[in-house]
């Protein structure tokens, strides 16, 4: 098979998607499925859009210890998930392993470095990789042989290459965790730099090129910037590791087509009534 590898953050569609659906999508016993539902709509979606050679499923920790270590309140900010959906949570992983998509999860780091190890295997092997995910840390994997999934609304999904991140965020994919360092990021409880918007961030990045070249450039930087830059140096540094996505030893996902039967029947067990429906036309009309 000539297609992409789709590497999909799975964490972030199953919060996508139940917050955006209605909770009145139940399956087995009355529970929720909503997440589980918009999840799997979304994959199908992306295979109907680009015929991928292998989707690649990622999961992982909430928070990688090593990031809180070097920040602790990295992540501290967010709500606990809800228990209506990490039962769905606990039950994705089988699921989508149904329908034949590799299903991986990384224990001590997070989903988003399972995507960035993923594009860079594939990326060696000669092939392309989409990132399906709303994280803009993901676009500093973007490259020749990496895009990010953008998906709409209404229409078909886009893909965001190194022109677009460019257009979105103002510095090149590799400069992404620099900007991140100086000008924070809220979802992930990062402050940045005081004083330091995006626009001022970029624009630091565009004349010296990366975090260090800033520090070193504070000399001839507004003295409210270069006060800010200094005191805050060792933690700017800190900050742009915990951006910086972390290597992880995988195998390149084996060619694999969608086994939409095998699909039908977990959606079934799940009283996923409808998707199960859909699927089993599928498989019998392939």
């Amino acid at each position: 098979m000539s297609g992409p590898l789709v590497a999909v953050d799975v964490p972030w569609l199953l919060y996508r998607s139940h917050f955006g659906l209605p909770s009145s999508i139940r399956g087995v016993d009355g529970e929720r499925v909503g997440a589980l539902l918009g999840t799997v709509n979304t994959v199908l979606g992306l295979i109907d859009w680009c015929s991928p050679r292998a989707v690649a499923c990622c999961l992982g920790a909430e928070e990688a210890d090593y990031r809180v270590a070097l920040y602790p309140p990295y992540h501290a900010h967010r709500d606990p998930m809800p228990d209506e959906l990490r039962a769905q949570w606990e039950r994705a992983p089988a699921l989508l392993a149904a329908l034949g998509w590799t299903v991986t999860a990384a224990q001590a780091l997070e989903a988003d470095d399972l995507m960035w190890s993923y594009s860079r295997v594939e990326g060696r092997a000669g092939g392309r990789t989409l990132i399906c995910s709303g994280d803009r840390d993901l676009f500093q994997a973007v490259d020749e042989r990496t895009e990010v999934v953008e998906l709409r609304r209404d229409g078909p999904p886009g893909t965001i290459d190194a022109a677009g991140v460019f257009a979105r965020a103002g510095v090149r994919p590799d400069q992404i965790p620099d900007l991140i360092a100086l000008r924070g990021d809220p979802s992930d409880g990062l402050p940045g730099a005081r004083g330091v918007g995006a626009k001022t961030a970029a624009a630091l990045l565009g004349e010296h090129g990366t975090l260090e070249g800033v520090l070193a450039a504070v000399g001839g930087l507004r003295p409210r910037i270069a006060a800010a830059l200094v005191e805050q140096s060792q933690e700017l540094r800190a900050f742009r590791q915990i951006a910086v996505l972390a290597d992880i030893d995988v195998a390149r996902p084996p060619d694999g087509a969608t086994d939409r039967a095998g699909g039908a029947a977990a959606a079934r067990e799940l009283g996923m009534k409808g998707l199960a429906a859909r699927l089993a036309g599928a498989a019998a009309s392939a």
